[in-house]
C-alpha cells in the first residue's frame, strides 16, 4: 500500500469518528478502512520483526517491549514474517490489504505439522491461492489450507496416526476469573478411550442424582457434569455432592508417590521484611478460600522450602546428586520451585511446571546434577541454549548472565517469585 493510500484511509477514519451523526454506511466504510490499515500494519510489523531477528540474537524481548505484548506474541509476529517470506504473493496481498493477518496465521498453522519438504510443497500450492484467500473468511481459508496440507502427505493411515499422536497436546492456564482452564487435542485412538471413559463416568456418578451446582440449561448442565466427571477421573473431588465419595482427596496426576496430593510451601525470608518476618506462598495454580485450603493440606504431603535472596536455605530431600544421574529428582524440582515461578530467561512467562531443568554446566561437559547447576528453562529457550549458541552463567545468588551469539549480554539479579 502506498503512503497516499494509508493517509486516505486514516483521514476517512478520523473524519467519520468526528461526525456524531455519521450514517451506518459511513461507519461501515470507516471500519473497512480500519481493517485495511490493520492488514498493512501487520505486514509492516512482520517484515520489521524478521529483519530484527537477522540483526539480533534475541529479538523477542525488544518486540515485546515496543508492542507491550508477551514474548509468545512476539514469536508469533516473527513466525508470520517467516511465512510471508515463503509465500511472497501473500506478502504483497497483506501489504495491499487484500487479506488479513489471520489468513497468514492459517498458513503458518497448517505448515507446522509438516516435514520440511512437505512444508515447501504446501507453500508452492498455497502461492497460487491468493485470490481465493482474498475472497474467503479466515475460517474458510484455514479449512482450505488444511486440505492442501493433507494432500501433500503421501502416506498411509498409520503414518497419519503417528503424526496425530505427535500432535497430541494439552494446555492449561488460569483466566482473569481465577478459573483453571484446559484445552487439548488428542489423536483418534486416544480420543476413543478418553471419550468412552468420560461418558461412563458421567453415567456412573450422576445416574441417580446430580449436584446442586448444576445449571438448569440442558446443554450447560451436560458440560458441567462432564467437567466434574473429568475432574473425578484425573484426581478425585473435594466437594461433597460433586463427584466420588465425600471428603475424597486428589490422588491422580500430580500426586506424590504415596498417592496423596503434594503441595510445596515456599517461605521467602526476605531481609527487607520487618523484624525478620517471612512471606509464605502456596504455589497452587488457583486461588481457593482458606477453609478449603486447610482441608486440602490436611490430607496431603506438604513440603517446606525456605529461600532468601536467590539461595535455598532449606529443602527436603537430596538436592545434590553429582554425576550419579543426569535427571533431576523431585526434591530438586521442589527446591527450585521455591525460587522460580517461570522460565529463568528474562521476560519469559512460561510457567515453572512447563520448564525443563537445564544443566548450566552441561552434563556432557562434566556438569553435575546438583541444585546449584540446575536452571528451569522452557522448551524454546532450552533449544536456544543447546542449538543456537546461547550461554548462561549463574552467580553465587543465582544472578543470571545470558550471553547471546552476537555478543550482547542480558543479566538479572537473584530470582524473585513475587516479581514474576
Amino acid at each position: 500500500m502506498l503512503i497516499a493510500g494509508v493517509i486516505e484511509r486514516a483521514e476517512r477514519v478520523m473524519s467519520v469518528r468526528a461526525d456524531a451523526s455519521a450514517s451506518a454506511a459511513s461507519l461501515t466504510s470507516a471500519m473497512r478502512s480500519v481493517a485495511e490499515l490493520r492488514s498493512f500494519l501487520a505486514a509492516a510489523d512482520a517484515d520489521l520483526a524478521v529483519r530484527l531477528r537477522a540483526a539480533s540474537s534475541f529479538p523477542e524481548p525488544e518486540i515485546a517491549s515496543v508492542s507491550r505484548e508477551s514474548l509468545s506474541a512476539a514469536s508469533k509476529v516473527i513466525e508470520r514474517g517467516e511465512t510471508l517470506a515463503a509465500v511472497a504473493g501473500f506478502a504483497d496481498a497483506l501489504d495491499d490489504a487484500r487479506i488479513t493477518a489471520g489468513h497468514i496465521d492459517a498458513i503458518t498453522r497448517g505448515a507446522k505439522a509438516l516435514e520440511p519438504e512437505q512444508r515447501d510443497a504446501l507453500f508452492g500450492r498455497i502461492e497460487g491461492l491468493v485470490d481465493e484467500a482474498a475472497g474467503s473468511s479466515v475460517a474458510d481459508f484455514a479449512r482450505r489450507v488444511r486440505r492442501e496440507a493433507n494432500d501433500v502427505r503421501t502416506d498411509d493411515g498409520m503414518a497419519r496416526l503417528e503424526r496425530q499422536r505427535r500432535a497430541t497436546s494439552l494446555s492449561t492456564w488460569t483466566d482473569d476469573e481465577g478459573m483453571w482452564n484446559l484445552r487439548g487435542r488428542f489423536d483418534p485412538v486416544t480420543a476413543l478411550s478418553m471419550s468412552s471413559a468420560l461418558s461412563n463416568a458421567v453415567e456412573t456418578l450422576f445416574a441417580e442424582a446430580v449436584p446442586e451446582s448444576c445449571p438448569s440449561d440442558p446443554i450447560e448442565k451436560q458440560k458441567h457434569l462432564r467437567a466434574l466427571a473429568f475432574a473425578r477421573l484425573v484426581g478425585g473431588s473435594n466437594e461433597r455432592g460433586c463427584a466420588g465419595e465425600a471428603g475424597k482427596r486428589p490422588g491422580g496426576i500430580g500426586a506424590s508417590r504415596s498417592g496423596r496430593a503434594e503441595y510445596v510451601a515456599v517461605i521467602d525470608v526476605d531481609a527487607s521484611t520487618v523484624a525478620g518476618a517471612a512471606v509464605v506462598e502456596w504455589p497452587i495454580p488457583i486461588e481457593v478460600p482458606g477453609r478449603v485450603l486447610a482441608s486440602l493440606v490436611a490430607d496431603a504431603d506438604v513440603h517446606t522450602v525456605v529461600v532468601r535472596n536467590g539461595v535455598v536455605l532449606h529443602a527436603p530431600g537430596n538436592v545434590n546428586l553429582g554425576r550419579s544421574t543426569r535427571l533431576a529428582n523431585r526434591a530438586q524440582r521442589r527446591a527450585l520451585r521455591g525460587l522460580y515461578a517461570t522460565c529463568a530467561i528474562p521476560g519469559c512467562n512460561t510457567g515453572y511446571d512447563r520448564c525443563k531443568l537445564h544443566h548450566v554446566v552441561w552434563w556432557r561437559n562434566g556438569g553435575a546434577t546438583d541444585l546449584d547447576n540446575l536452571l528451569p528453562v522452557c522448551t524454546k529457550h532450552h533449544h536456544d541454549i543447546h542449538d543456537r549458541g546461547w550461554n548462561v552463567h549463574l552467580g553465587p545468588n543465582r544472578e543470571l548472565l545470558l550471553t547471546l551469539p552476537d555478543g550482547s549480554v542480558r543479566n538479572t539479579g537473584p530470582p524473585n517469585r513475587r516479581a514474576a
